[in-house]
Parts: structure tokens; C-alpha cells; sequence
């Protein structure tokens, strides 16, 4: 996987992390007797992990020194093993003290998240289901996160509201009922949007597929109910199971003979991977 295009959004973001951190200068490396000696740093994996990152970690040390030189024999989607040298640095000491915990806490976010991703890809082994993402994200992060998704080797959802339909239970209650939601819904949108709907019972899965949906999801349904569904739509429609699903969970999904599986631990559950940053003097 080749590495993350920087957006005007990410920036952002990088420009955020700094101010948070630096905030009116670093009262600690401002007193270094030489803060503008060369230096040079190595990052440095503390476990075996999947990389997720690389050019958001270089991207900060760009905003600290244009010059900064920031080289890797790695990209996203790597594994690697504890004690690899993820990246090289060379820039003034008082660049690489200011960006490290800034770029440490991208890279390690987001390998962790691919590193996540990467187990449960494992665990599915060979299976054609697909595994997705949700949008429980950190807010503004999203981009971000979902880019670490596919890092590990699995495949996003919709990025937002604006870019699928997939009609909820509360919008199914605003609407008056699946009927009617579909209906008002296939009129407005193009012919090329399909709609999603959730359902959480062998009748709402019915209706939908009487209102003729390209994709149902099952919500939170039991293993034997999910079994049943999928017979019922027989391949009418493209199904999709969400709701507390575990890795333990992937195999006997598989074998129900559902299209995809949606994971929101694969983000929002993901803990931190263990990387550090090792800074010398360049004499």
C-alpha cells in the first residue's frame, strides 16, 4: 500500500495536534544550549505491528523544517517486528524534540488501527465476506482512520451521510415505515444510488424486500435468525450483518453466507501500538 496523500484536511488536523501541543513554544528544548545543532532520530517499532501512517508522521516534521529529510523502507500496510526501524529523521534537535510526540501519537493511532484491522482480516482467513468499517470515528479523524482500515487489509464503509443510503430505524420512524421511506428516498436520489436498509426482524427483512433495497442489513440479530434471513432473501439482495459482532464472531458469519460484516471495534476499540523515538546529536 502506498502512502497517504496528504489532504488540506489532514493538514489541518497536523496544524491542530502542534498548536495543542506547542502551544507558545516548548519551555523545555527552547533552553537547549544548541536547540539548532543537527540531529537525527530513529522510530523505532516496540512490538510487531502493521503500519499505518508514515506520511502524516512526516508531514509534521515538514511543518517544523521544510529541510527536515524523513526516509523509510517501509509503507502503510508493512508488518513489521518489534525493534525495526520504522523511519529515519535527520533535522535540528529542537525539530525532532517538538514533533515527536505529535507524529508518535499519528503513527501509533493508526498502526494500531491497521495492526486491529490486520487480526480480524487473519481470523476471517480465505472467507469472501467482506469486512467493513462504521462511522464511529474520533470526530475529524475519519479520513484518517478508515485510511488505517484499509492499511490492515480490510475495506470502508460510507465515509458519511452524504455518500450512501442507508436508512436506520429512526429514519424507518420519521418516514412512517420501510414502505414509505424507500419510496420517497428512490425518488429524490439518482438511479445509480443504491439504498441500504437496516432491519432487525424476519419481517422488516420482508418488507424490504418487498420496497426492493439493494442492501439489507441485519442489526443485532442472533446467529440462527441471520441464517434465516439469508435464506428468505436468497440472493435478492446484498446482505450486510452489524451490530456487537467479535472476532470469534467472523467464521460462523461466513458460513451463513452473508456479503458483508460490519465491525465498529475495528476502530474504536483499537489501542495504541508501542512505538518510540530515539534522538541524538548529529556531530
Amino acid at each position: 500500500m502506498r502512502h497517504y496523500f496528504i489532504s488540506p484536511h489532514t493538514d489541518h488536523l497536523i496544524d491542530l495536534a502542534l498548536s495543542e501541543d506547542v502551544g507558545s513554544g516548548d519551555i523545555t528544548t527552547d533552553h537547549l544550549p544548541e536547540p539548532e545543532a543537527p540531529g537525527r532520530a530513529s522510530i523505532i517499532a516496540k512490538q510487531d505491528m502493521v503500519i499505518a501512517g508514515l506520511a502524516i508522521a512526516r508531514r509534521v516534521f515538514e511543518k517544523l523544517d521544510p529541510d527536515v529529510v524523513f526516509s523509510s523502507v517501509f509503507n502503510d500496510g508493512d508488518s513489521v517486528i518489534s525493534g525495526d526501524a520504522i523511519a529515519e529523521i535527520s533535522s535540528s534537535l529542537r525539530t525532532l524534540l517538538i514533533g515527536e510526540r505529535t507524529a508518535l501519537n499519528f503513527l501509533q493511532h493508526l498502526s494500531g488501527i491497521a495492526t486491529n484491522v490486520q487480526s480480524y482480516v487473519a481470523e476471517l482467513g480465505d472467507s469472501p465476506m467482506r469486512l467493513v468499517d462504521t462511522r464511529k470515528t474520533i470526530p475529524g479523524w475519519r479520513v484518517l482512520e478508515k485510511y488505517a482500515v484499509r492499511a490492515g487489509g480490510a475495506h470502508n464503509h460510507r465515509m458519511g451521510l452524504y455518500d450512501g443510503v442507508l436508512i436506520k430505524d429512526n429514519h424507518i420512524a420519521a418516514f412512517g415505515g420501510i414502505q414509505n421511506a424507500v419510496s420517497h428516498i428512490r425518488k429524490a436520489v439518482s438511479h445509480l444510488v443504491k439504498l441500504e436498509i437496516e432491519t432487525s426482524t424476519l419481517d422488516e427483512v420482508e418488507q424490504a424486500l418487498n420496497a426492493g433495497v439493494e442492501v439489507i442489513m441485519l442489526d443485532n440479530m442472533d446467529i440462527s435468525g441471520i441464517r434465516e434471513a439469508v435464506n428468505l432473501i436468497n440472493g435478492r439482495a446484498v446482505v450486510e450483518v452489524s451490530g456487537r459482532v467479535s472476532k470469534n464472531d467472523l467464521k460462523r458469519l461466513a458460513a451463513t453466507g452473508v456479503d458483508i460484516v460490519s465491525v465498529g471495534a475495528l476502530i474504536h476499540s483499537a489501542p495504541f501500538v508501542d512505538i518510540s523515538m530515539r534522538i541524538c546529536a548529529d556531530t
